[in-house]
């Protein structure tokens, strides 16, 4: 739901919202400078060792790419080119701007984390939604649920299961037209 917190747990990807955070390492109101949400590898062109926090923007992490998309983020078009080409075709777009003020609209009202009502049985495979007010991921054959540590598995919903879907839909739509995220659902 676009909370920020601390965990032993290590991410797999980054992710950049702007920055958001004071000098002295605080957090204030907003979570996001900018409306370009990128997920992007930990390690590229020798910039693994930084600090979190540091001067460019607040780094953000996540478990995997189907919590990054669930937030509401996208591959980044530098550290991540080809995973980023393939994301914006199967979302159906020509150029990135466009792109981002669509997940800008979907992801977030104001401060708050948006949602968007569907079934479960119409969740593409790597698609998160709220069942029973608990975030579920789809594998395509498993459901999941999100703890701190990572997801666990849980049964998987009727189809016709009512839920609200945390994946913005411009990225449910790259999900059904093929887009493969990394899945660490087990």
């Amino acid at each position: 739901m676009g909370e920020l917190f601390a965990t032993a747990a290590r991410g797999a990807l980054m992710g950049n919202r702007g920055r958001f955070h004071h000098a002295d390492g605080t957090l204030g109101k907003r979570r996001f400078s900018t409306r370009r949400w990128i997920c992007c590898v930990l390690s590229f062109k020798n910039r693994s060792a930084r600090t979190v926090w540091g001067e460019g923007y607040t780094e953000l992490f996540f478990h995997d790419e189907v919590t990054a998309l669930a937030a509401g983020h996208r591959p980044c078009f530098e550290c991540r080119r080809s995973d980023a080409r393939a994301f914006m075709a199967a979302a159906g777009f020509d150029s990135v701007e466009p792109m981002d003020r669509a997940l800008d609209q979907e992801r977030r009202e104001r401060q708050t984390k948006r949602t968007h009502p569907m079934r479960w049985g119409d969740l593409p495979a790597g698609a998160v939604a709220l069942v029973d007010g608990v975030a579920t991921a789809w594998s395509g054959a498993s459901a999941f649920t999100w703890t701190k540590p990572g997801w666990r598995g849980v049964e998987t919903p009727l189809a016709a299961t009512s839920v609200e879907a945390l994946t913005p839909p411009t990225t449910i739509r790259a999900l059904v037209q093929g887009y493969c995220p990394d899945m660490r659902l087990c």
